[in-house]
């Protein structure tokens, strides 16, 4: 008999020092996998905005450990995404842009190897997906979209009003609307005909714009992220027959920056803060570096936001709704898993592909190697999780997210990963912890995030040195200054020694960002704004 209870005092012990408590009838935790478009570090934990508010991710942090200097691999959504879900960087995959050009290499990169929800469902787990999960939504692969998930929502942006979908004049990625009628602030200052007849079929000036949108500029179901959060939500509060791994991807605060009027009036336009941004702040950027600050409206994200008046608070008073937003979506999922009988069983990740500038170093949206573009919110939370509310502010990335989940579900490793399981973080915030990150915009330009430091090196050799200690802004940059030689130095032990193709190439040829310099020198025309 006592050894019996010898037994169970072990087996006790043992369940207690497992990451994660096991309550259910399933041997392996669900997993709740939250993704948000385009959120940056404006929420209360990471204090990117005062303003910010929140209470449904406040309340989240607190019952869990959130990474305060968390970084994506590439700032802009297919890049990001698609080397989160496989584990594998862009300098190894070649996946640096659309994915019609991964699709050219998909099965050299992925041979031996699964995408994430793949790799779940391989393992015996129901797999559901809702929302923006990869970059066109449930699959970038429309082959492979039945191997990566069990059951999926309808993509409900297929089916809009006709009225909804012409207020976006042809603006790509049906997902995003929909658009003020007006719309937006760009189009108002410069006129609704010169964008239409000159920047048709995509609509640049609908990549900085917001506001609140009426009642009948309202799909007749809601927002689509009210719709992705009521399927979630009807999925996780009914008993499972598996483990489930259930990945809701939220779409704002993505462009156009448009909520119901409800949430901008949480704000008053007269206070909102905006970036400061100082007037020598291009003095030590390197050419690549403007270049990549330039942006995608027509004459330059900075240029057209300033020109003709100050538009500036209403974008950030439009995003600040649109998090507010999205943040009361992803609190009614939360609330469902509470309220339902997986509760006490689930892992819950929550994440954003990238960050978002809104003027910080004269720039918007993403699609940089600054720190507005490359940090973003990351939190594990799960059933007896210790400690509970707390940061951890070690340099992460987000391929450390599929080897964390597999760690945490105790599911067997894949060599080709590339990221680090976080769970000794998670138990320990405070422990030493010396990876750093890197993130790449496009081939061969990089940045190198350390826990103190952000190094950047452009392929014509230009450098960016930034110390977070002391100006977490990154308005100085220190890499001419040869005191911090030995910094850079063993910064740049961490660039990759070799740099994928891009796929579907053979070789390098020049891109966007190297014709725009080269325009820029022929012509003596860079930007003054940039200068």
């Amino acid at each position: 008999m006592k050894l019996i209870y010898i037994y169970y005092f072990f087996l006790l012990l043992l369940l207690g020092c497992s990451p994660a408590q096991k309550t259910s009838e399933f041997s392996t935790l669900n997993v709740l996998f939250i993704s948000v478009d385009d959120l940056n570090d404006w929420i209360a934990p990471l204090n990117g905005h005062k303003q910010a508010i929140t209470p449904n991710l406040d309340k989240l942090f607190e019952q869990g450990v959130a990474f305060t200097n968390a970084h994506c691999s590439q700032a802009v959504c297919t890049a990001s995404r698609n080397s989160l879900l496989s584990g594998i960087h862009p300098t190894t995959s070649g996946w640096y842009a659309s994915t019609a050009a991964m699709r050219k290499n998909y099965n050299e990169v992925m041979e031996g190897h699964a995408m994430l929800p793949e790799y779940f469902k391989n393992n015996g787990y129901n797999t559901y997906a809702a929302g923006k999960v990869f970059h066109d939504g449930k699959s970038d692969y429309p082959n492979k979209t039945d191997d990566f998930w069990t059951d999926y929502a309808p993509e409900f942006w297929q089916n809009m009003e006709e009225h909804i979908e012409k207020a976006g004049f042809g603006y790509r990625g049906k997902m995003f609307y929909p658009f003020t009628k007006d719309g937006g602030q760009l189009v108002q200052l410069y006129g609704e005909e010169n964008i239409l007849e000159n920047y048709m079929p995509v609509n640049r000036f609908y990549s900085l714009c917001g506001g609140p949108l009426a009642e009948d500029e309202i799909p007749e179901g809601g927002m689509y992220d009210e719709q992705i959060a009521n399927w979630a939500i009807d999925k996780i509060s009914k008993k499972q027959d598996k483990p489930f791994f259930m990945a809701c991807g939220f779409i704002r605060p993505h462009v156009p920056y448009t909520a119901p009027q409800k949430y901008f009036d949480l704000y008053d336009i007269d206070s909102i803060i905006v970036p400061e941004v100082p007037e020598d702040e291009f003095n030590d950027i390197p050419m690549m570096g403007k270049s990549i600050a330039f942006g995608r409206t027509p004459l330059g994200g900075w240029y057209d936001v300033k020109r003709k008046a100050e538009i500036l608070p209403e974008l950030v008073h439009a995003y600040l709704a649109c998090v507010s937003f999205v943040d009361e979506q992803i609190g009614k999922v939360l609330m469902a898993l509470e309220n339902s009988p997986n509760a006490d069983n689930t892992i819950i990740v929550l994440w954003s592909d990238h960050g978002q500038h809104l003027g910080e170093k004269r720039h918007f949206r993403k699609q940089a190697l600054w720190e507005e573009a490359t940090r973003v919110p990351l939190l594990f939370s799960y059933p007896g999780i210790k400690p509970k509310g707390e940061i951890c502010d070690k340099a992460v990335s987000l391929l450390d997210i599929y080897p964390t989940l597999l760690d945490l579900c105790q599911l067997p490793e894949l060599p080709k990963l590339e990221g680090n399981s976080l769970t000794p973080l998670i138990e320990n915030p405070e422990m030493e912890w010396d990876k750093p990150v890197l993130n790449t915009w496009y081939y061969k330009n990089h940045a190198v995030r350390s826990n103190n430091w952000r190094y950047i090196k452009y392929r014509d050799g230009g450098e960016e040195l930034y110390d977070h200690r002391n100006d977490p802004g990154e308005h100085v940059n220190l890499a001419s200054n040869p005191s911090y030689a030995d910094v850079i130095a063993q910064l740049q032990q961490y660039l990759p020694k070799t740099d994928a193709i891009p796929a579907g190439k053979t070789e390098y040829t020049p891109d966007k960002l190297d014709k725009r310099i080269e325009e820029w020198i022929k012509n003596d025309s860079i930007p003054v704004w940039l200068r």
